[in-house]
């Protein structure tokens, strides 16, 4: 009589499978996730930020002259002046070197812009740059 001896092996194939599934969602939702709004910038050459410069602060206006924030809980979403505010002097208060960047549709008004540096100013953002696209030539 011959006796039968446990196998001691372990099944890898759920492991695969789940992290296919994990592979496949992040693969789909990666293009999804967008910084900051879309605005259709002016266009301008100007030198780019330093690759080893901070997360800039982004204070996106779009057509419709709404602010956006891409460190707010919803970057998406509108954001009030006052909340903008608010964050703002909070994130210049744990990192104050951390560079501020005003990223405007073409098609608002100066004022709109102006008024939103003004916000930004009154956060105690010292400096704001002006987020543009490139000029192709």
């Amino acid at each position: 009589m011959s006796r039968r001896r446990a196998i001691a092996e372990i099944n890898i194939v759920p492991y695969v499978d789940v992290m296919l599934v994990l592979l496949v969602i992040f693969m789909i939702t990666a293009p999804i996730i967008n910084q900051g709004v879309e605005v259709d910038l002016p266009a301008a050459s100007a030198k780019p930020i330093a690759s080893n410069a901070p997360m800039p602060i982004v204070v996106s206006v779009d057509k419709k002259a709404k602010l956006f924030l891409n460190i707010s809980a919803a970057p998406s979403s509108p954001i009030n002046s006052s909340v903008l505010q608010a964050e703002v002097a909070a994130a210049l208060q744990r990192d104050p070197k951390r560079p501020v960047i005003v990223k405007a549709d073409k098609t608002v008004s100066y004022d709109n812009v102006l008024q939103t540096m003004v916000l930004l100013q009154q956060a105690g953002v010292p400096n704001v740059g002006l987020e543009t696209s490139n000029v192709k030539g």
